[in-house]
């Protein structure tokens, strides 16, 4: 038997590099998969590429900053897949500039996607989650959280938030059978790494400079996130609450 046989499995941002590669791992071990994305196209080339693979999986467009989008989406989730057993928040989104170079309306947009975002699922699963007496909740922060990060104060404090946020659920529903934890990705190949090189002026030179100081030599690869967070979803992390993983080829190596 498959080791997420017969779970259903919410993951945002999940038409995205690491939501992508976290949805077809999930899906590989069993889980029935709902890939909720801003972008319906991006999540149906998602869903269809699992299903080709035998999986199952439902693509969603959501905008996880409307709590009645999210509402629809996880309604409709469930009535085709099935109660929500793991949830992974991975949906997010950035703007590369110095803090005094940024404007009130990006704050609120960043403030919107990435953290609560997060809370609007976290307040629609958790719930059911209660009622069943089990869940598993996963969140994807950044490194920047715990060591911040040049030209991404906004962002780098949302995610802080998330997992200050993360703690204190932990705390809360652990009664109730839920763990939740939360995953850091270093820098990562994904459209919001290309984004940031970008905005740095020189990204061949920025990205010559990460390789020299990340121990293992080399940007983060979307499929280096999943195992973390599959680890986090199953019951072998059963007695695992609260904590705080970065998967950052040790560029951080926070205690």
């Amino acid at each position: 038997m498959k080791k997420f046989e017969g779970c259903t499995v919410v993951v945002t941002g999940g038409g995205g590099g690491i939501g992508s590669a976290t949805c077809r791992r999930f899906a590989a071990q069993g889980a029935r998969v709902a890939v909720l994305d801003l972008s319906l196209e991006a999540a149906q080339k998602v869903s269809a590429s699992i299903e080709a693979q035998d999986g199952q999986a439902l693509a969603l467009r959501c905008d996880i900053t409307n709590r009645a989008e999210v509402d629809a989406a996880l309604a409709q989730a469930e009535a085709q897949l099935g109660p929500v057993d793991v949830l992974v928040n991975n949906a997010g989104w950035d703007v590369f500039k110095p803090f005094t170079k940024t404007q009130p309306a990006q704050w609120e947009r960043l403030i919107a996607i990435n953290l609560m975002g997060a809370l609007h699922l976290h307040h629609a699963v958790l719930p059911g989650m209660v009622e069943r007496k089990r869940g598993r909740i996963v969140n994807i922060a950044s490194d920047a959280a715990r060591v911040g990060s040049s030209g991404e104060a906004v962002y780098a404090a949302c995610k802080g938030g998330l997992v200050s946020f993360s703690k204190t659920i932990a705390r809360e529903h652990a009664r109730h059978g839920i763990t939740v934890n939360v995953v850091c990705p270093g820098p990562t190949d994904t459209a919001l790494f290309a984004d940031y090189k970008e905005g740095a002026g020189n990204p061949e030179k920025l990205l010559e400079a990460f390789q020299r100081s990340i121990p293992l030599g080399r940007i983060g690869q979307p499929e280096d996130l999943p195992g973390a967070i599959v680890f986090f979803a199953s019951d072998d992390a059963g007695y695992i609450t609260g904590q705080v993983l970065s998967v950052s080829g040790g560029l951080t190596m926070a205690g």
